[in-house]
Parts: structure tokens; C-alpha cells; sequence
């Protein structure tokens, strides 16, 4: 018998070869490369995506201050998603919140599998998505809130806000229970940022000068250079949350693909015609309109349900950020609740429209409740869905500030807003030419 010890490693080769050789027998390779690579390419949203396009929207003299803020919440988002969030999030508890059984990932092992990749990939790509969710918060009180208060909120509103909705969406709560379609985060993440933003610009107040004097990006370069980071990043967003490497993670990449193209088209578009000019500032806002849009709908929707997503959020959140600066007179400094908020709004109902199979062209993957077999009783539970989420976040961040206010203070003086924060706040400067 001297072929059988060939035979069998070439058998063991091939086993390991198609995923099905792994500890518990049930890891596929696959999937598992693909959520690797997806999780990487969440985190370059944020690092270094998400930084350089908030940093090149605001003003020179706090540059280094948005770069700072977004590499400190990455940071305190992980740490922090170990000690509890993750388990608050994921665990097994009741519909509102997870229990404590995975508190400092207790009884994460190396084997340890969730669905059909390791528990450890799973919770570092779900971590990614709790570190760029309080960063997009940050556009919405840029330029002149303190840093402590920055740290304070952002650990408090992990805590309060952001696992606890999870819980409701992707962790077995309430809302997963009754069929909410969100596949990548339009409520768990768009919608949560978005509220949140505007509640802290209405506690904090405009910035000075805002309405008098001209704050421009200081570096559009730096900008479009950030939002081309975040359209790739974004490919991992939406195509990672299929959890898998399949048919689904490939719809997703392609409607979130149409959707950022047909939102900046549309927003630069409109701007030509108004304006006489169409804008880089215009281009890069559309395009990420178009991606909050589509992320709900992403594993739900279809190429041309996906077209109607992105210029209707081209359409929706232009003259949504238009009515927030010119007609309520709103400092949200980096447009992140009529971008993300209304847009996150947008594409959880239209994922209730497009996901429905009974459209021709315009047909989705159907709805994921069996109970569920008509769009008005889908889009119903997309309200509810909708409605919970902004109200909980607009309630529990207003409670969180007032907290904070009372603990530090919320914002920095005249004086050192005028200074800037890369000075005041680290006695740095983002440019020293």
C-alpha cells in the first residue's frame, strides 16, 4: 500500500483547498477571505477615507483636529467593542439588548465559529462599522467641540445608542424580528449618525460667524481624495455584510456601484442647472448621498431599483442640505443629517419598495419575512423601523450632551474657537509651511 499516504494528504490538501477542512468543520475559506478583506476595507473608510474628507471640508485652523478626532473614536470604538459592546450588540438577550455573556469577549477562542467564518473576523468586521458610525457624527459639531467632550460623547453614545439599535436590527432585537430590511446600516448606522449630528448642532449652536462670514472647504483636494476612499471602502460596507462571498455580496457591490454614480450625477447635475456651474463639493456629496442612500437596500434591490435609489437621493438630500443651511439656519458643518440622516431615511423605505419581486425590471430578492408578502405591509414595518431609531437617537443623544455638558462642557470659548482647535485643543497646527 504505498500510494495510501499520498492519497491521503492530497485528500487533506484538497479538503483544506474548498473550506471544508477547519476546526468545528464548519469555517469556509472563502467567506471568511472575503470578510478579511471586507473588514480592511470598512476601516480604510474611516482611516484614511473618512479623515481626509472631513479635514479638507473644514477650515485650515482645524484641520489636525478632525484627523485627530477620527483616529481617537477608532481607537476608542475598539476598545470599547471588546469590553461590551460587542456583546450587548450580539449576545443572547432580550428584544431590546444583548446580554453580558460576551463581556470582554469571554469564551472568543481561535475555533470559534459564527455561521460559516471564524467569531473573530465576524466581530472585527461588525467593530468597524461601531468605529465609523460616532466618526461621522463628528461632521455635525466640527470646529468647536471640546476634545474631552468629544472622548466622553463618543464612549457614551456607543454604549447608549449604537449597540443597543444593533441589537434591535442585527442581533436578534425586536426589529430584525419583525423583518426590517437593512442590509449594511441605514438605520443602524446612517440614520443614528444622522440625528445625532443635527441634535448636537442644535445643543452646541452655529458656529461663530456662520451666516456672516464665508467658511469654504479649505482643501477640496484632500476631500475628493477622501471620498474616493470612501466609495472603494464602501464595496466592503455593503458587499461584506452578505457575510459571504456570493451572489448577494456581488448585487450589493454593483447596486451600491449604480447608486454612488446616479447620486453625484443627479447632485452635480442639478447644481449646473441652478447654479450655471457644477462643483467638485457637489460631485463627492452626491456620490456619498447616493452610497448612505443604497446601503439599506443594498442586499435587497436590483440594478434599476438601485438607479431610482441614487437619483432620488441625489434629488431628496441636495435639497435636503439646501433647507437645513439657507431656511433653518442649521450649523450641521459637514451636511451629516441631510446626507446621512435623510438619506438613511430614504433608502430603508425604498428598500421596502424595491425589494418586492413584483416590479419586472424594477424587481428586488424579495422580501426576508414570511409573513410579509406585500409592499404596504413591508413598508410598514420600515416606518416603524425608521421612526424608533430617530426617535431613541434623537432622545438618548439630546440626555448624553446634557450629561456631558454638565460634566466638562460641551464647547470651547470665543477665544479658542476663533484660535482654532489644532492649537487650542493640541497645540499643533495641520500646516506649519
Amino acid at each position: 500500500m504505498p500510494y495510501l499516504p499520498r492519497l491521503s494528504g492530497f485528500i487533506v490538501l484538497l479538503l483544506m483547498a474548498t473550506g471544508a477542512w477547519a476546526e468545528g468543520g464548519s469555517i469556509d475559506t472563502g467567506n471568511t477571505a472575503w470578510i478579511l478583506t471586507s473588514t480592511a476595507l470598512v476601516l480604510f473608510m474611516t482611516l484614511p477615507g473618512l479623515s481626509l474628507f472631513y479635514g479638507g471640508l473644514v477650515r485650515s485652523r482645524n484641520v489636525l483636529s478632525i484627523l485627530m478626532q477620527c483616529f481617537t473614536i477608532t481607537c476608542i470604538a475598539s476598545i470599547f467593542w471588546f469590553a461590551i459592546g460587542y456583546s450587548i450588540a450580539f449576545s443572547e438577550g432580550g428584544a431590546f439588548s444583548g446580554g453580558l455573556g460576551k463581556v470582554f469577549l469571554a469564551g472568543v477562542m481561535e475555533g470559534s465559529v459564527s455561521g460559516d467564518i471564524p467569531e473573530s473576523a465576524f466581530i472585527m468586521f461588525q467593530m468597524t462599522f461601531a468605529i465609523i458610525t460616532p466618526a461621522l457624527v463628528i461632521g455635525g459639531f466640527a470646529e468647536r467641540m471640546k476634545f474631552s467632550a468629544v472622548v466622553l460623547f463618543t464612549l457614551f453614545w456607543l454604549l447608549i445608542v449604537y449597540a443597543p439599535i444593533t441589537h434591535w436590527v442585527w442581533g436578534g432585537g425586536w426589529l430584525g424580528e419583525r423583518g426590517l430590511l437593512d442590509f449594511a446600516g441605514g438605520t443602524v448606522v446612517h440614520i443614528t449618525a444622522g440625528v445625532a449630528a443635527l441634535v448636537t448642532a442644535l445643543v452646541l449652536g452655529n458656529r461663530k460667524g456662520y451666516g456672516e462670514t464665508a467658511m469654504p472647504p479649505h482643501n477640496m483636494t484632500m476631500t475628493v481624495t477622501g471620498a474616493g476612499m470612501l466609495w472603494v471602502g464602501w464595496f466592503g460596507f455593503n458587499g461584506g455584510s452578505a457575510l459571504a462571498a456570493n451572489g448577494d455580496a456581488g448585487m450589493a457591490m454593483l447596486v451600491t456601484h449604480l447608486s454612488a454614480s446616479a447620486g453625484a450625477l443627479t447632485w452635480l447635475g442639478i447644481e449646473w442647472v441652478k447654479y450655471g456651474k457644477p462643483s467638485a463639493l457637489g460631485a463627492v456629496t452626491g456620490m456619498v448621498a447616493g452610497l448612505g442612500t443604497i446601503t439599506p437596500a443594498s442586499g435587497f434591490v436590483g440594478p434599476a431599483g438601485a438607479l431610482v435609489i441614487g437619483v432620488s437621493a441625489g434629488i431628496i438630500c441636495f435639497y435636503a442640505t439646501l433647507g437645513l443651511k439657507q431656511v433653518l439656519k442649521i450649523d450641521d458643518s459637514l451636511d451629516v443629517f441631510p446626507v446621512h440622516g435623510v438619506g438613511g431615511v430614504l433608502g430603508t423605505f425604498m428598500a421596502g419598495i424595491f425589494a418586492s419581486t413584483e416590479l419586472g425590471l424594477f424587481s428586488g430578492q424579495g422580501f426576508i419575512n414570511e409573513n410579509i408578502t406585500t409592499i404596504p405591509q413591508q413598508l410598514m414595518v420600515q416606518l416603524t423601523g425608521i421612526g424608533a431609531v430617530l426617535l431613541y437617537t434623537a432622545v438618548a443623544t439630546f440626555v448624553i450632551l446634557k450629561v456631558i455638558a454638565a460634566l466638562t462642557g460641551l464647547r470651547v470659548d470665543e477665544l479658542e474657537e476663533r484660535q482654532g482647535l489644532d492649537i487650542h485643543s493640541h497645540n499643533e497646527r495641520g500646516y506649519d509651511l
